[in-house]
């Protein structure tokens, strides 16, 4: 069985992709495949359903979702003992080794890119960390309804997918596509307006498109959108990018000679360019 929660909720058994019409069930469902492999006990799945207003026969209720969703997964994929065993003090969904969960697979790729980006292997980096954005088919778990479990998963799973985009375009900066991502940097500047991460990056690839103009209208526009939300000014990296833009900084080129003195400058959110004294 394959199950996917980045995106609306789904299972692939051996009839072909599935959703649950049940919203409560739905609920369970996606509370149960945060904790894969977990136990998780009533009391919580209760609050991700009802948050803190449970009813007064919500413990039974439960016995009755988790009827339906036993259910609804033996029709997908017919087994001899279901996924879904009752352990006190509450339930876990035991996932086999066939069995497949969308967020481990995106975090396994993941972290393969990072481990290649870190030996210095950037073009596979960018193919594996493609991969793993590819997995997402929009909001994680768009649609379905929870509590603070949910909530939080669906925060964290969402600040994974950023950093996984961060060091894709930096691996792609890296490897002299600077042209090919400007598009892209444009479109992820703007919903994520607050990055200064993504701003950086931007004016780097516009920089090295020789589109320094362009560039320095980015910090512009970063400053302005930090001081008006945040009342803060940009930090301190992407002062000194805007500085050295100004300048004409050497660093800034594209290092495809491995003999540049300064070797290769990181875009990501732990980097900066060191000020340039006059």
């Amino acid at each position: 069985m394959r199950y996917e929660i980045l995106g609306p909720l789904r299972f692939t058994g051996e009839s072909g992709p599935s959703y649950i019409g049940a919203r409560k069930v739905e609920t369970l469902l996606a509370t149960l495949l945060i904790r894969s492999g977990q136990v998780v006990a009533s009391g919580r799945i209760k609050e991700e359903i009802w948050g803190g207003a449970p009813p007064r026969r919500a413990s039974a209720a439960v016995h009755v979702y988790i009827s339906q969703l036993r259910k609804i997964l033996a029709a997908a994929a017919p087994v001899p003992v279901g996924p879904i065993v009752t352990r006190p003090p509450g339930y876990l969904l035991q996932l086999d080794e066939d069995d497949e969960l969308d967020v481990r697979t995106f975090e396994k790729r993941v972290a393969l890119g990072r481990a290649l980006v870190h030996d210095g292997r950037h073009d596979e980096a960018c193919g594996v960390l493609k991969s793993a954005l590819s997995l997402w088919r929009g909001p994680a778990l768009v649609g379905v309804s929870g509590g603070p479990l949910i909530g939080a998963f669906v925060g964290s799973v969402e600040d994974a997918r950023v950093e996984c985009l961060e060091l894709l375009m930096d691996a792609q900066l890296t490897v002299g596509r600077h042209r090919e991502v400007v598009g892209q940097l444009q479109t992820l500047s703007g919903e994520y307006p607050l990055s200064e991460v993504f701003y950086r990056q931007l004016m780097l690839a516009l920089y090295r498109s020789e589109r320094q103009a362009e560039a320095l209208r980015v910090y512009d526009t970063a400053r302005g959108v930090l001081h008006g939300e945040l009342g803060l000014e940009p930090g301190q990296p992407l002062r000194d990018l805007q500085r050295a833009i100004l300048l004409g900084d050497p660093r800034l080129e594209h290092p495809s000679a491995s003999t540049s003195p300064f070797g290769r400058i990181s875009m990501m959110a732990s980097a900066r360019i060191s000020p340039v004294r006059t």
